[in-house]
């Protein structure tokens, strides 16, 4: 079962080449291991992640974390890979815990989600209201109960991922994506994960802890709505 990682990135240069080499040199599979998805960068971020080695996948103008989460796992899915881990570029990620997901014992058609302790990694406090706030409403949602809804290190399985019909195209992807896979009765499994919050990588976050949870909770609500609607 050939494994990716997918690095979706936007203004990234100065980290994502680093991200792409501690990867490369730490994936299980060789070949073509890593995939960044320059989403509209106007820096050098496509460049650097070339440099280090990545296949890169380039859209011209920024459309957003779930836009480039779809790109990426469609041009993984043409190198034949069947499964994907998602590892942000911004360096917080440790290319160890990616390896560890993409080999978890969970079956290949699940979706695996690492989990952070947010306190214990040193993060801003805004960041640690604001993940606990959607961990409660998607929890709700969904049943299950999440431990880390704003986490980007995940292992998809790509066709079912594709096949859910997400579509929102900013980080409320990865809500949707929830809320679809445990309506379809997916097995999630949550594994607890090591990272690093340094000043570079909070620098580099382009997550707005007052706006983007907002449209996490309204994209929460409209899949909500338009899945009853068609029943």
């Amino acid at each position: 079962m050939k494994t990716i990682a997918l690095v979706p990135a936007y203004q990234a240069g100065r980290t994502v080449g680093r991200v792409v080499a501690a990867l490369r040199d730490s994936w299980p599979e060789s070949g073509q291991s890593v995939v960044v998805v320059d989403d509209g960068s106007t820096d050098d971020t496509a460049p650097q992640a070339e440099a280090a080695g990545a296949l890169v996948v380039r859209h011209g103008c920024n459309r957003g974390k779930g836009a480039a989460l779809v790109s990426g796992l469609r041009r993984a899915s043409q190198l034949g890979a069947e499964i994907a881990v998602s590892v942000d570029a911004d360096g917080q990620h440790l290319p160890g815990e990616a390896v560890r997901l993409a080999r978890y014992a969970a079956p290949d058609e699940a979706l695996v989600l690492g989990t952070r302790d947010l306190g214990r990694a040193g993060a801003p406090r805004a960041h640690r209201l604001s993940n606990g706030i959607s961990n409660i409403f998607l929890s709700w949602f969904t049943g299950v109960r999440l431990l880390d809804t704003q986490c980007g290190l995940r292992r998809y399985p790509i066709a079912p991922t594709l096949a859910l019909g997400v579509r929102d195209s900013g980080y409320a992807f990865e809500a949707e994506v929830l809320i679809r896979a445990a309506r379809a009765r997916w097995e999630i499994f949550q594994v607890p994960i090591d990272v690093v919050y340094s000043a570079e990588s909070r620098a580099h976050s382009h997550f707005r802890v007052a706006r983007d949870p907002a449209r996490i909770v309204g994209r929460v609500l409209y899949t909500m709505m338009t899945r009853r609607g068609s029943r």
